[in-house]
């Protein structure tokens, strides 16, 4: 497919597309012990890896592939690679960074090989790998240290230099798109954006990129404090395919917050909320139709273009999202009014 972003913007004016689910729900019903995450490469690995999920893409690739055609098969037309900790800086807290190029290409094989398998099959619902880049375990504009507020424990050099090296092994891997994720804190995607275009100069390939936030709580705000409007005016310069929100919260809470993107948005919305919020035992209890009522009625009020499932959510969710949204039209891009847009904490926007 050479133009990646035509095809895909042409797609999102047919139809609501559908994104997978939570790949570590997923995992986490297989009850992988030590010795599965460690395969025999890295059975003498000097620290535990348990959790380290991005890792299994090299020792225990069947579980990662059984998950990702879970998902297509479910009707899913994006699958994310299995990169979401998958950085130098988030690979570290297993003492695993020398490993992480290679956890990026083999994951965005796998998936690559999966999306041409169903493309194949049904070439009329073409089937697209995003290229996953999580938010890395640290933050670049709040001090982890309460007693230092101007500490920092990372700079925003040393972010652009993962990124770009993720962002590189994807594109060899094969990816259609890239996508910043479950983003926090917002100089984070400045940093994740800014590395995706260098990578993308670096290797003469310019892809679709997707960006998407998180509101952590009810106040409404990521962790670095911005609203949703204050962090659509931080990226959108940036020009992504689309722009969304993802994680925290679940699709009632996450409401409020979706209408204010679509309100504000010029470009693409995509969502993939929680299936609710955790309970006592760090579960996700809500379950596929009732969490599909609620995503159906965003499709009905012309809310998303791309809709999919975070933590909690199977490849049932993905489709009753599917088979619900298949006939629903997908959110009209808006004609917004020319204006200054820029944002601290809140948005400021000036005639």
């Amino acid at each position: 497919m050479p133009n990646k972003r035509a095809a895909l913007t042409e797609a999102l004016k047919q139809r609501i597309l559908i994104l997978d689910g939570a790949m570590g729900t997923m995992i986490q019903d297989f009850k992988l012990q030590e010795q599965d995450y460690r395969g025999e490469r890295f059975k003498d690995w000097h620290v535990l890896v348990k959790g380290n999920n991005d890792l299994l893409s090299i020792t225990k690739p069947e579980v990662i592939e059984q998950i990702h055609r879970q998902f297509l098969e479910a009707g899913a037309d994006i699958i994310e690679t299995n990169t979401f900790n998958a950085t130098t800086i988030s690979m570290e807290d297993y003492d695993m960074a020398s490993v992480s190029k290679e956890i990026n290409l083999v994951s965005a094989q796998l998936a690559r090989r999966l999306c041409d398998e169903f493309t194949a099959q049904n070439p009329d619902k073409p089937r697209y790998v995003a290229g996953v880049l999580g938010p890395t375990s640290k933050t670049c504009s709040i001090s982890p240290d309460v007693n230092d507020p101007g500490y920092r424990n990372i700079t925003f050099d040393q972010l652009v230099e993962a990124y770009i090296e993720s962002t590189l092994a994807l594109i060899e891997g094969g990816v259609d798109l890239i996508l910043i994720e479950t983003i926090f804190d917002t100089l984070n995607a400045k940093a994740a954006s800014f590395a995706v275009e260098e990578a993308f100069e670096r290797c003469g390939v310019t892809l679709p990129v997707m960006i998407s936030g998180t509101i952590t709580d009810a106040s409404g705000r990521t962790l670095s404090g911005q609203t949703t409007e204050a962090f659509y005016n931080s990226i959108r310069h940036i020009k992504p395919l689309s722009i969304g929100l993802n994680c925290a919260l679940g699709p009632d809470l996450l409401r409020q917050y979706v209408v204010e993107l679509s309100r504000v948005c010029e470009t693409f919305t995509s969502v993939h909320p929680n299936a609710g919020l955790p309970n006592e035992f760090g579960e996700y209890d809500l379950e596929a139709p009732e969490m599909a009522k609620e995503i159906i009625d965003w499709g009905k009020e012309g809310l998303i273009n791309i809709v999919g499932g975070c933590c909690g959510t199977t490849p049932e969710h993905i489709k009753a999202f599917a088979d619900g949204l298949a006939q629903v039209a997908p959110r009209p891009l808006p004609e917004l009014e020319v204006r200054m847009r820029l944002a601290g904490l809140e948005a400021c926007n000036l005639n």
